[in-house]
This record gives C-alpha cells, structure tokens and sequence, in this order.
C-alpha cells in the first residue's frame, strides 16, 4: 500500500533552507521538487507506506519549523502557515480511507508535538465548507490572524496559530493536476479575468480552481491553475480554455509548466507541444 504526500512549503527563493528542510526526510525517497520564487513556495512529493509518509512529513513540517518564520514571508501564492499544506493521495492498492487514517494521524501528532494547529480538508475535512482548500485558506495567513478565534475558523486540532509556523491544512484528496499557463502581459487585471472565466465556482470548467497572479521577477503574469479531476475536465481542455480568453484579450501564451506530477492517464500524445510546457519530462509522469 502507497500513498502519494505533496507537502507545500511557504519558501521558494533560499536553496539553502530549503536544503536543510528536505534533507529531514528519512524514511521515504523525494521524487520530485518544484520551486518557484514568485510564489515563494515550493512543492514536495513522495511516496511511501502509511507510517512512513506520515513520519517524513512531520520531520519535514518540524524542521521547516525551526528555520522559517511566516511573519517573514512575502509571495503571490495564498498560504496559512511555513508549511502550508499537507495532502495525502491514495495511490495503486491503497484507499481514500487510508489517506484519511494518514491525514488525521499526522494532524494530531503536528498539534500533539510541535503546537501546530491543524485544519482537516478534503475527505479528511471534518467540516463540511472545509472539504474545499480554498475556503480553510481564505484571506490568508493575514486574515485568518483576525478570525481564528471565532467558531467557523477555529482550527480542528489545537488552538489559535503558532506564532512563527501559523496553521497547517492537512487533508486526503485525489491526484490533483497544478498547472501554471504564463501570458505575454504584465496587466494583472486580465490574468485575473481568464482565471475567472475557467474556474468552476464561476461558471467556467468542472474541476477547475484557478487564480490570476503577477510575477514580478519575468514582468509577465500568470493563470495558475488546479485541477481537481481530470476525468471530467481534461488538461488539454483546459489549456484551449485558457488560450481562447487569451486570443480575446489580445495576449500571448509564453509557455506553462506543471507543478509536481502527473497521473499517467492524464496525459496525452505531443502533450508537450500542445501545452507549451517547458519544464515536462517522462520523469514527472506517475
């Protein structure tokens, strides 16, 4: 039995913190690393047995602990803590049962031994609005710092946030595909706009969360995109979305990237040139 964990790291831009931070994993092997320093997060993920994942994810959680400060941190990418968000994701023979099992253990064990509060989402959430990131991580670090003492957002484990970690969201989902579609304009406004025409909660495509952000460091901005299933809304779907509101607004696709790994049934033949990606390689393929 397999479980896939995809922790997100609220620091993208010091490889030496980030060194250190990953080098806590012991008992399972990193397959792959994705930094992104206009986000200032990067993205996590192996795969293990239930117990391993869940002890390379608390000693990866308690190092970043010790190195990181989130009153310090500065990027695009809406966050709640230094570690910011914890999936575990069922994979081969393993059951959404066990990746709820690996979720709640690791949510009791963070708040139990470091004193970090814990929100449950996805099939782990124990709060209905709370199967869905977006509403745990609404506002952000920011406005949940004004709201955590009142009863809607009140962590499931613990109290309050930790003053230097702030809270962590640890939940059991599917594979879920994050994609990045850059555009040739650096008005913030149209980004925006084709996020907001693609994602789900505004009418656009199934399965579809999207945010519109600005990357100050390529003068460009960026559609970041998650797809939560792509059999119901494919990848390459999703992309001729993209680029048709593009084509509306009289803007360029540079190139996109993926952001972690693919499952293998979501991909497709010249996937590579189709979606302009410049980051793919057999080896991000699950």
């Amino acid at each position: 039995m397999l479980l896939e964990c995809v922790p997100n790291l609220s620091e993208g831009r010091d490889e030496e913190l980030l060194r250190q931070i990953i080098s806590a994993i012991k008992t399972v092997d990193v397959k792959n690393i994705h930094v992104d320093p206009d986000h200032n997060r990067s993205v996590i993920t192996f795969f293990g047995g239930l117990n391993d994942v869940v002890k390379a994810a608390f000693d990866m959680t308690e190092m970043a602990m010790q190195l990181l400060d989130i009153r310090d941190h500065v990027g695009v990418h809406p966050y709640i803590g230094v570690v910011d968000v914890i999936p575990f994701v069922p994979y081969k023979d393993a059951t959404m049962e066990d990746a709820i099992k690996a979720a709640r253990l690791l949510g009791k064990k963070l708040w139990k031994e470091l004193n970090l509060p814990v929100y449950y989402y996805g099939y782990a959430a124990k709060i209905l609005e709370r199967r869905d990131l977006p509403y745990v991580r609404k506002g952000g670090f920011i406005e949940l710092q004004r709201e955590v003492a009142l009863p809607h957002r009140q962590p499931d484990e613990g109290k309050g946030l930790h003053v230097t970690a702030g809270a962590t969201a640890v939940g059991a989902r599917s594979f879920l595909i994050a994609f990045n579609v850059n555009l040739d304009t650096e008005d913030l406004t149209i980004a925006q706009s084709i996020a907001k025409n693609i994602r789900e909660k505004s009418g656009g495509l199934k399965g579809v969360r999207a945010l519109g952000l600005s990357l100050e460091s390529k003068e460009r901005t960026q559609v970041s995109v998650n797809l939560v299933d792509h059999r119901e809304t494919s990848l390459k779907r999703v992309f001729e979305w993209i680029e048709k509101w593009a084509y509306e607004y009289k803007v360029t696709i540079i190139e996109s990237e993926l952001v972690g790994m693919i499952p293998k049934e979501a991909c497709f033949l010249n996937m590579e040139k189709a979606l302009k990606l410049y980051n793919f390689s057999d080896k991000l393929i699950i």
